[in-house]
């Protein structure tokens, strides 16, 4: 999740994979793959910059996990592909 402020100044978080696209004309819309629109005081630079940061923080988090010890004994489940016998 990303936290952001609305033009009104009233802060909310938002999922970042729902983002379709970032269109600035001269303000900064969100819009969403359900065709909502959030229009937001933050620049598409910041926008993208929270983006990257929420994306890095949950590979961070996840590598943390991975390597504490009952990660590490946890059974491997062999990864099955929709489709394949």
């Amino acid at each position: 999740m990303i936290t952001l402020k609305r033009l009104g100044g009233a802060e909310f978080a938002l999922n970042p994979d729902l983002i379709e696209r970032i269109e600035v004309s001269p303000d900064t819309i969100l819009v969403l793959v359900d065709g909502a629109r959030y229009i937001v005081l933050e620049s598409l630079e910041q926008v993208i910059s929270k983006i990257v940061d929420s994306r890095a923080r949950v590979l961070a988090r996840a590598e943390q996990i991975a390597a504490t010890p009952e990660a590490r004994k946890a059974p491997v489940v062999p990864l099955k592909v929709y489709g394949e016998e």
